[in-house]
């Protein structure tokens, strides 16, 4: 069952989902809107032909805009993002990220893929953005760029996300975070 506004905001109070920083101007009736960082991952494709996902690679630059600046994401082009916020989750419920309407209808797609967050994740969201339009879009720091949603488990998670060392591997991201998939092929 999908947390109304009402259901956020007791989990909120009573300490078992944390959102840092919240206003609560930005807690819709079952979502809380999330805003976009300064942060961002580009890729290097001049560097690299391909990624094979058996190796780690570094093909990612980490790059800081302003503030208060903004951000160009070209057409077709693909970059990682990250939350303001920071969430952690109880193990009994999942969060789930969804773009706004409003910036899909420009082409820009907010998560290409992961969308989930497991009970007992903690960090801020990564954002995997691709703008499938033909006309770049300007990202402004701060502006709200997508809404997590939260949902009640049927009980308890009997291992929440973060408690099996080296099985985690974005706990407690703060930074948006390449992909890690080489890892799995290493154990």
């Amino acid at each position: 069952m999908i947390l109304s506004d009402k259901d956020i905001k007791a989990q909120i109070k009573k300490g078992a989902l944390k959102i840092e920083p919240l206003s609560l101007k930005d807690i819709q009736p079952a979502s809380v809107d999330i805003h976009l960082d300064s942060r961002f991952i580009i890729f290097k494709n001049y560097q690299h032909a391909l990624i094979d996902v058996k190796e780690k690679t570094d093909n990612g630059e980490l790059v800081t805009v302003e503030k208060d600046g903004y951000f160009i994401i070209h057409p077709h082009e693909f970059v990682l993002g990250n939350s303001v916020e920071r969430f952690t989750i109880p193990s009994t419920m999942v969060g789930r990220l969804e773009g706004r309407s409003s910036i899909g209808r420009l082409g820009v797609i907010v998560h290409a893929t992961a969308g989930f967050f497991d009970p007992g994740f903690s960090g801020n969201a990564t954002l995997e953005m691709f703008n499938i339009s033909n006309i770049a879009v300007k990202l402004y720091v701060n502006m709200r760029i997508g809404q997590m949603s939260f949902e009640m488990l049927s009980s308890p998670a009997d291992i929440p996300y973060g408690t099996v060392k080296g099985r985690n591997k974005y706990k407690e991201q703060s930074d948006p975070l390449a992909s890690m998939i080489w890892q799995d092929f290493n154990k």
